[in-house]
């Protein structure tokens, strides 16, 4: 293990993922990867989340301004709603809605219903290019909410900006029943799941620590 304080390069623009770092006691350097989510595509949800997240790691890794005994961190969160019970088939991608139109037919979709939110984690050392990834996933409990309520959230523009058209930890913390798993990872950056993939790469956690 070593002792020296790692560096911490986040591959994200989300406010929502930085603010979980800095409470875990880290202070990331921000690099958004600026990768284009749409050339990945076709892929079961939880394979999604980890491509996206792994694309993202390496597009910020390989840039010059990135320090050399950094650990850089990539994310991608997806939305997999679960079928309608007695349906057959798997569950449909979601990633962030493209207007406010789409946000409100998926909450009338995923209204009463049950998601799982698949997050994407790719960490790879700068300095040997070793990488550690894997996807955490969390069940999410939706509750019956009004059109009246789709309407007013819709409204805030929060859904327009997330995966699954929802934040937790937000205006729409309200309209989730409840959930089975790690609440971080609903966020979009698994605390647990970093710690392991920190281990795997040989480092010690609080050495991320600010």
């Amino acid at each position: 293990m070593t002792s020296a304080r790692v560096p911490l390069v986040l591959a994200s623009a989300s406010p929502a993922r930085l603010a979980t770092l800095r409470s875990a006691g880290i202070e990331p350097v921000v690099i958004v990867s600026g990768v284009d989510e749409t050339q990945v595509s076709g892929l079961p949800p939880a394979e999604l989340a980890l491509q996206l997240a792994e694309l993202k790691c390496a597009a910020v890794a390989a840039r010059d301004d990135v320090p050399p005994d950094a650990l850089v961190l990539g994310c991608d969160s997806v939305l997999e709603l679960q079928p309608v019970a007695g349906s057959d088939g798997h569950g449909e991608a979601l990633g962030k809605p493209h207007d406010a139109d789409e946000a409100r037919e998926r909450w009338r979709a995923m209204r009463g219903r049950t998601a799982v939110l698949h997050s994407g984690h790719s960490l790879r050392e700068v300095a040997s290019g070793r990488v550690a990834a894997a996807t955490g996933s969390t069940l999410v409990h939706f509750a019956d909410v009004s059109d009246e309520e789709v309407e007013a959230y819709v409204a805030t523009g929060e859904p327009l900006h997330v995966a699954g058209a929802f934040t937790i930890d937000g205006f729409g913390g309200a309209f989730v029943r409840g959930i089975e798993g790690d609440h971080h990872n609903v966020v979009g950056v698994s605390l647990p799941l970093l710690r392991e993939l920190v281990l795997e790469l040989g480092h010690a956690w609080p050495d991320l620590w600010t």
